[in-house]
Order: C-alpha cells, then structure tokens, then sequence
C-alpha cells in the first residue's frame, strides 16, 4: 500500500480543469513545447569534451535528440521503460488490471518511476562508458556535471511530454520524433552548407540538378532514386492510413439514427515501429559504448563509425541496397542482411502491437465497454457487453496482429530501400503527422481559424 502512495505522489503535470480545450489553447501549448525542444535541442552540455554518440546521428531522430545537447537522452528512457513494463504486463508476470481506473494509474505510476530510474541509468552510462565525456578541466567532478546535465534534460522532456498529452495534441513523443524528422527531411532535401560553412549540395534535390548539369549519371541516380523511395513510401503510407473496417451502430435511445465504428488498419498506430526502432537503437548505443568501454567488441558485435559490422546487431541493421547496387558494390550477404532486418522488424512489431492494444484499453473488452457506455449497440442484436465483445474480436485481434505486421514490413523496407532520412523515421515521421491532421481536423472543425480550417480541409 505505501509503494502505491508512492506513485501517487510522484511529480506530474496537473491537468485542465475543462474537460475539452479548446484549439487555440492546444496549439499553443503544443507551439511552445516545440519551440522548447528545438531551443533544447541547441544548448551544448557545458564541460563536454569528446561526444562519442555523434557518429550515431541516425538513431538521433528515431530517440528525438541530438547528441551533444542537455537532451541527448531524447526519449530513450520514455521508450525503454514502455518497452519493459509492457512485456512484464503482457507475460502476467505483472498482474495489473488495465481496465480499471486504479490499475491504469497504478501502470502510469509504475511507468513513470522506470523512466526516472531510466533517466539516472542512461546518464551514468553514456558518461561512464565515455560516450560523452567530459573536459579534463572540471577534474573529478566532471562526470558528475555532466550527469547531472543529462538528467535534467531528460526530466525536461519527461514533463514535456506531459504537457502535450494534457495540455496540447497527441503525444510529446509523437511530436518529438515528427520535429527531428521534419528538420532532417527538409536539410537531406535541400541542404546546401557543410560542415565549415561553404557551399556544398548535400541536400539530394541539389545534388540531382548539379549531377545533370556536370552530367554525371550515377551521382542523379543516387540522388533520384532517395527522392523517388521517399515519395513512394509516403503514398503507401497515405493509402494504407485510410484502410479501415467500419462496424455500424445504432443508438438504443434514438431510432433511426445510426453511425459506424471505426478500425484502422493500423490499429495499434505507429507505436510499435517506435518501439522496434529504439530498442535497436539503445542496443546499437549500448553495443558501441560497452565496445568502447571494453576496447573490443562484445557478443553483439564489432561497431565502427556507429555501424554493426559483424554479430547480432548487423544481421538486424540494415544497409541501402539500391546505393549498393547503382555503385557497383553488391554483395549476396546483403540478401541475408535485409532479410534478417526484415523478419525482425516484423516479428518485433506485431508483438509489441498485440501487447500495446492489451496494455492501452484498446482490446475487444475495452471497446465493447466504450460502446456501451456511449449509448451504441449493433443493430439486429441484443445489447449485451459479450455479444459485442464477440463481434468485436472477429476484427481486433486480426487488425493488430496484421497491422504490427505490415507496418514492421513497410519501415523495414524503406529502411533497406534508402530514404531521404532513414526508412524507419521517415515512416515514422508522415504517420505522426497524419494522425495529427486527422485528430485536428476531427476534434477541432468548430474552433479553430477559419483559414486554417480552409487549409486542412476541415
């Protein structure tokens, strides 16, 4: 009893008072909290001397960081205790009833303790194995500031993501991972400046016009084919946001008027790509810093310049296939690669989609409680809570299963395909967003500005 007052009273965000907001005020907290992020994102740890971590830029967007930053953490620790507590709740080895208001609080408690307790962690041990390390300068304390650094940017974004799901749209780390995906698309397209601050086409638009001019047809092919992989990508995704099944419901108080359910394909959202792609993510910084640490590689293989090159972790990476065939250096243990890539990734998802739609009240029981309570029963049946949990697990269970796995199917081969910033963030990055746009439009048609309705189409 006393470790569930314990949670209780862990420090959160309050609430609103009102149970709807209204537009303006979410998207002004919601403004503000990017503005945050991306303000964060640029304050340098003060004392650091060498960052390890910055040959990982890749895995930057899918943890929502930039490495370097008193954010480096990102949502590493949001992610990893979501990851754990899930697996303990879906295997019964934490008996939590979900479906209750005082087990659902108990899990957020739960949840919330595994990230302060991930936040310490993770600061340790970046600083400890010398992924960051500090200037000789600060002496013994060094490591400590920048512990303490670390933990207070992941608090920062602990509470920031908070804040967005009380008080703005959707989650923090929804929009965490959008922003860092937004600003890495829009530099790998157009970017124009390098690293000493000289003119260099690095964004890939650039780079196709300047190929055809100097006429060099493998530099447009490598740069078309990253633009056409992109654009492809986000056209499935589009489409396949829109497959649904729709169960029709009538009012029990009201005859005649009808409307109907829906079930996304994607049922269980982005959620389980987000969690497949940072647990490699931490296991490919972990692999790194423990190989830096030890000055050998470990048992999950070599990394070098942030890549897995051998073990475990490189038969799970992926690698462009479609450069490595324009450039002539193709080999058959690429084949091995990708599938190994993919069969993890699909595998990975559809289990932690299954556990996530257990775990966040969206199981046929839940649902069947949600229609119930909203007045809405199937017509040509009796109104009966296991009736329509029977019906509902005709769709449910199939939807999420087949959901986590075409979705774990679609970022690993944007993954291995050779998008403009990475299949997997990219994928990532147009779902969020998409599903933005649809809660705005949704939630908000009545309240927000006129010509922003105009332009969404609301």
């Amino acid at each position: 009893m006393e470790f569930r007052e314990i949670l209780k009273n862990l420090p959160e965000v309050k609430g609103p008072i009102e149970k709807k907001l209204s537009f303006n005020i979410k998207l002004k907290w919601t403004l503000i909290i990017l503005i945050s992020f991306f303000v964060m994102s640029n304050i340098a740890l003060y004392g650091l001397a060498n960052n390890a971590l910055a040959r990982f830029e890749y895995l930057a967007i899918i943890m929502g960081t930039n490495f370097g930053s008193i954010i480096s953490l990102g949502i590493g620790p949001i992610v990893m205790a979501s990851i754990i507590l899930q697996l303990l709740v879906g295997a019964k080895i934490l008996d939590i009833d979900t479906s209750t208001d005082e087990g659902k609080k108990f899990f957020q408690g739960l949840q919330k303790l595994l990230v302060l307790f991930f936040i310490l962690f993770e600061a340790i041990i970046y600083v400890v194995m010398k992924g960051l390390a500090p200037e000789a300068s600060l002496g013994n304390y060094g490591s400590l500031i920048l512990i303490v650094q670390l933990c207070l940017g992941g608090l920062a974004i602990l509470f920031m993501d908070e804040v967005c799901n009380k008080w703005g749209f959707g989650s923090g780390v929804s929009l965490f991972i959008a922003a860092g995906v937004g600003w890495r698309l829009f530099t790998a397209s157009f970017g124009f400046l390098g690293p000493q601050g000289n003119f260099q086409p690095s964004g890939k638009v650039l780079a196709f016009v300047i190929s055809l001019i100097n006429a060099d047809s493998q530099g447009a092919m490598l740069a078309l084919a990253a633009i056409l992989a992109t654009v492809i990508l986000f056209l499935i995704v589009v489409w396949a946001q829109s497959l649904k099944i729709e169960i029709p419901l009538s009012y029990d108080r009201l005859r005649g008027y009808s409307m109907k359910w829906p079930l996304q394909f994607f049922y269980s959202s982005v959620i389980p790509v987000i969690l497949v792609a940072a647990l490699i993510a931490n296991l490919q910084l972990f692999g790194g810093l423990l190989q830096n640490w030890l000055g050998h590689p470990s048992i999950l293989g070599n990394i070098v310049e942030g890549r897995a090159v051998s073990g475990f972790l490189y038969w799970i990476s992926s690698t462009n296939i479609i450069n490595a065939i324009i450039t002539g250096s193709w080999q058959w243990r690429l084949f091995g690669q990708t599938l190994g890539h993919i069969a993890f990734f699909m595998l990975l998802s559809a289990i932690f989609s299954v556990f996530w739609v257990k775990t966040s009240g969206m199981d046929a029981s839940n649902q069947a409680q949600n229609i119930l309570k909203s007045g809405l029963q199937v017509p040509g049946f009796r109104k009966d809570e296991r009736i329509l949990e029977s019906i509902l697990k005709r769709y449910v269970m199939p939807l999420t299963i087949m959901g986590g796995l075409a979705i774990g199917l679609l970022a690993s081969s944007a993954n291995v395909l050779g998008t403009l910033t990475g299949g997997t963030s990219l994928l990532l990055g147009i779902m969020i967003i998409y599903q933005f746009y649809q809660n705005i439009a949704q939630q908000h048609a009545m309240d927000m500005n006129p010509a922003l309705k105009k332009m969404m189409g609301a």
